[in-house]
């Protein structure tokens, strides 16, 4: 599977992106997605995860009630919506696809893209 992600860019603290990633290769509907962020001299952390079916979101306690998943399977496209940023956020956003049922760890994930920087001024 290749995942290619995009959306990235600078913005103002308050404003808003949205990323969008696009697995080819594989059934994108069978894979779990997710998003990680990665700051300069930081290990890559958890984001947020959906299910297969689109029915179950997942989100870190950080961005949680400001950033929302989604996925359009017939678009084969998965997103990932971020709201209210702050400079915090700034990072290298990476989306990811796992074929198991588990979804917090980079180790879960069998698939990876390159990876979108989001910057965040305040």
């Amino acid at each position: 599977v290749q995942l290619q992600a995009s959306g990235g860019g600078l913005v103002q603290a308050g404003g808003s992106l949205r990323l969008s990633c696009a697995p080819s290769g594989r059934t994108f509907t069978s894979l779990i997605m997710g998003w990680f962020s990665q700051a300069p001299g930081k290990e890559r952390e958890f984001v947020a995860a959906i299910s297969w079916g689109g029915g179950n979101q997942y989100y870190a306690a950080s961005v949680k009630g400001r950033f929302a998943i989604s996925r359009d399977n017939a678009k084969n496209t998965v997103y990932l919506q971020m709201n209210s940023l702050k400079p915090e956020d700034t990072a290298v956003y990476y989306c990811a696809a796992a074929s198991r049922s588990e979804y917090r760890y980079s180790s879960d994930y069998d698939f990876w893209g390159q990876g979108t920087q989001v910057t965040v001024s305040s």
